[in-house]
């Protein structure tokens, strides 16, 4: 019985022999039009194009990153998945590379110094062609490494501290004034603050000091404080605002260090007859979608996520109009939506 060749070429991994075989071209030529290099005809190059997707041949790209020392990947590292905040972010970044030939590859640190050391030592010994990282405060091993990567580094989310080499995001101390600033104008005076416990979270920590001055500067302070330690949830959202409201019933207004516990407090009020924003208010931080289909909307402020994945994308692809790759600092300003929760006066 003969052999089917087709199956016996499966055995084996598929080689640019293969594709120039299929195309009737030049393995040099192939070798062009898959690297999008050289003087290719329209023609040729769609040939041999669809010769290798007919083919399904993918080309080995470790050779390549064995003479250049860096393979075609941006490593994005990033707290969480479960949270909604960084699937955004995540979008920007792909909008940015998708024409660059650059692929971004997703590390999850948890939220862990110590996760973050892991996922940067795997990542940065594929050698990628740039990192995306979340944050700014790191281990001394983890800063060590990006210090000496010999890449482009963009730090995201934060500008409230001294980046490895560029960092775009927006200042939470300045967004957590903002909103102290806006809950005073609007005549609120007993305020309490829900959050994480924020060993780790330091973006939620830097907008409670930025909260905190704020209210100082009005002469108040943060009256009761309820914390949390664990992903954030509407359920979570509805228990701290019990507890809290029980505790301190004389509270007027409730900051929640992230819209999901928001939503979940404001839910938990409407559910028990709680007049908002006239009895008590409420605000959320980073304006995910998700508040926007509650009853009400709740106030929030706008973390600029998808545009700060797009401005560091366009730092580590190369693609800013003057070409910088080094020493940026980029500061995006929040926008503060007060929704349905906070008194208009």
């Amino acid at each position: 019985m003969a052999k089917d060749p087709s199956s016996a070429l499966q055995r084996r991994p598929l080689t640019l022999r293969d594709v120039s075989d299929a195309s009737g071209v030049s393995e040099m030529t192939v070798s062009r039009v898959l690297r999008n290099r050289g003087d290719v005809s329209g023609a040729t190059r769609e040939r041999v194009l669809a010769a290798a997707r007919e083919l399904g041949y993918v080309p080995n790209r470790i050779a390549g990153a064995l003479a250049s020392q860096r393979v075609n990947l941006v490593a994005v590292i990033i707290p969480s998945l479960s949270n909604m905040v960084f699937p955004e972010v995540l979008t920007g970044v792909s909008e940015v590379l998708e024409d660059t030939g650059l692929q971004p590859v997703v590390g999850v640190t948890n939220y862990s110094p110590e996760r973050e050391e892991k996922v940067l030592y795997e990542m940065l010994s594929w050698r990628p062609s740039g990192i995306i990282i979340a944050g700014l405060e790191r281990s001394h091993a983890a800063r060590a490494m990006l210090e000496n990567a010999g890449i482009p580094i963009v730090e995201i989310m934060d500008v409230d501290g001294t980046p490895v080499d560029n960092a775009v995001g927006i200042s939470h101390r300045r967004a957590g004034r903002h909103m102290a600033e806006a809950i005073v104008a609007a005549g609120y005076r007993r305020i309490g603050f829900l959050g994480t416990m924020m060993p780790y979270d330091h973006r939620a920590r830097k907008r409670l000091e930025g909260f905190e001055s704020a209210l100082i500067a009005a002469g108040l302070t943060v009256e009761d404080r309820e914390f949390y330690s664990g992903g954030s949830a509407l359920l979570k959202g509805r228990e701290m605002t019990e507890a809290i409201l029980s505790r301190s019933p004389d509270l007027d207004f409730l900051y929640y260090s992230n819209d999901l516990i928001g939503a979940g407090g404001l839910l938990w009020c409407l559910n028990h007859a709680i007049e908002v924003p006239e009895k008590v208010g409420l605000a959320g931080f980073n304006g995910v979608e998700l508040v926007q289909g509650l009853p009400c909307h709740l106030a929030t402020m706008d973390a600029c996520r998808l545009e700060i994945g797009r401005k560091a994308a366009e730092i580590v692809a190369g693609k800013r109009a003057d070409g910088a790759t080094s020493g940026l600092v980029i500061e995006l300003e929040p926008k503060l939506e007060p929704g349905d929760t906070i008194r208009r006066l």
